[in-house]
């Protein structure tokens, strides 16, 4: 049996789908394929993520894939997946987690708190824009998307001062060099899901129990609240939104930001794991009510 893997075209996509693969061969004898899949996201690469609109922009055709029985799984990169998956399709398995934090990559390796005043720093999402402002509110944002390697050489070719980008897409495809900085998840709140993989099936799929045994149950609670937090604020690629959550033992704690107006509120919240789900419903609540 080769089990089929749907996933999306570009390198970091393909890589985190071999991951995956090697697991499935290793620890449980089991051969697969990927099935490369072009998104919306990856089609339209000069407009703004928040303005395509809609959600799943970066799954709606992979998980067509699995409609049509064309995959038997595909692997997802979990903050890209919106909060409601459609009632025909499962998350069966979210393995173990990779570095959450945001990674600043520098023109001339000149630190992030070094940067001269109105340097140029890329990036594509509101919610690193909106941090990047008030960490350094003299700072100017320039919007880049593509993928990692295509951000990567527009530092040159937009003469960028930087960019920011996630530390585990750079660490899974041996980057991890290039990195100047480390933002802390207190100063730079990650996105939902960040650092995470999830591995999606159609419901009640034959297959789903071998993807089940690389579920990792810390990763599933800490996502699943920050999913829960995105959920009740109804966030999308339009939201300035932020979730982390970590776990100690049998707490859990959780920091969230989310943009009201001009303003981006930052709370946090802990309390006993097994009250993840309401827990990121009571700090969503909080941001509201602030």
């Amino acid at each position: 049996m080769k089990l089929k893997i749907a996933t999306r075209r570009s390198q970091l996509a393909q890589v985190q789908t071999e991951t995956i693969m090697k697991i499935l061969k290793e620890n449980h004898n089991v051969e697969a394929e990927k099935l490369l899949v072009e998104t919306t996201g990856d089609k339209i690469l000069d407009v703004s993520l928040s303005k395509i609109g809609g959600k799943g922009l970066f799954i709606k055709e992979i998980e067509v894939a699995l409609l049509e029985d064309k995959a038997d799984a595909a692997v997802h990169s979990m903050k890209d997946v919106p909060f409601d998956v459609p009632d025909m399709f499962d998350i069966v398995s979210i393995p173990p987690r990779e570095d959450v934090r945001d990674a600043f990559v520098s023109m001339n390796g000149v630190h992030f708190k070094e940067l001269k005043k109105g340097a140029k720093i890329g990036t594509s999402s509101n919610r690193r824009a909106a941090q990047v402002k008030l960490l350094r509110p003299d700072l100017e944002i320039v919007p880049i998307r593509g993928n990692v390697q295509t951000r990567i050489s527009k530092i040159e070719k937009e003469n960028l001062d930087g960019i920011i980008l996630a530390a585990a897409g750079l660490k899974r495809m041996n980057m991890e060099n290039i990195i100047t900085d480390y933002f802390d998840v207190n100063e730079m709140v990650p996105a939902v899901g960040q650092g995470a993989l999830g591995i999606e099936t159609k419901k009640n799929s034959v297959n789903e129990d071998i993807f089940k045994k690389m579920e990792d149950e810390n990763t599933r609670i800490c996502v699943e609240a920050e999913r829960s937090f995105m959920r009740t604020l109804n966030g999308d690629c339009h939201s300035t939104i932020g979730a982390y959550a970590q776990i100690n033992e049998n707490t859990i704690s959780i920091i969230g930001i989310f943009q009201v107006g001009d303003n981006l509120i930052k709370r946090d919240i802990a309390g006993n794991k097994e009250d993840y789900m309401e827990l990121g419903y009571k700090l969503a609540k909080k941001i509201i009510e602030a």
